[in-house]
């Protein structure tokens, strides 16, 4: 099961676009607050009714998708609920994607640590352990991070071929007419 965290003040495109390409490709995902509440709220103003809470037990992780945003991605490295999840994936060898500033996240727990990993301009500074590369999807063995919400698309589809394979991510790219 992939699960795209949510935490007031997220990046509406870059939680909506992985979800929305990977559903197409028939990847079974789901939106996950990352408090009891379900409406989060997006930094637009946008609010979203998530699948699932933090009160879910989350057990059958094959991916997690952090998006970016501000707050969105301070709320997530506060969260305890997404510490939890963020280290049993990465100790059981799940995939872990994070976009925009939320890769900034996955540097604080150590999950960067001598990897390739990319984030917006503003948090590159903050990948501490990481190899910074100025490109728009990273993929650096079970880790993917992307730069922002211009690279959502390719970033979901590079999820959708992790998890669904190069054919499908190419037919998805050619369903919504893709030609980057």
């Amino acid at each position: 099961m992939v699960y795209i965290l949510l935490a007031d003040g997220f990046e509406e495109i870059e939680a909506l676009c992985p979800l929305d390409l990977l559903r197409r490709a028939g990847v079974e995902a789901k939106t996950v607050s990352v408090t009891e509440k379900r409406v989060v709220t997006g930094s637009h103003g946008i609010p979203v009714t998530a699948d699932l809470t933090a009160e879910n037990s989350l057990s059958d992780i094959e991916m997690l998708v952090l998006p970016g945003g501000m707050p969105g991605a301070v709320n997530l490295d506060k969260s305890q609920f997404c510490d939890g999840l963020l280290r049993a994936a990465a100790k059981n060898g799940a995939y872990i994607a994070a976009i925009c500033a939320a890769p900034s996240v996955l540097a604080s727990l150590g999950l960067l640590e001598g990897k390739n990993a990319t984030a917006h301009a503003g948090f590159q500074d903050k990948l501490a352990g990481a190899h910074v590369l100025d490109a728009e999807v990273v993929v650096d063995g079970n880790i993917t991070t992307s730069y922002g919400l211009g690279g959502a698309i390719p970033f979901a589809l590079e999820l959708v071929r992790q998890l669904a394979g190069q054919a499908e991510a190419d037919r998805i790219r050619n369903a919504i007419a893709y030609r980057h």
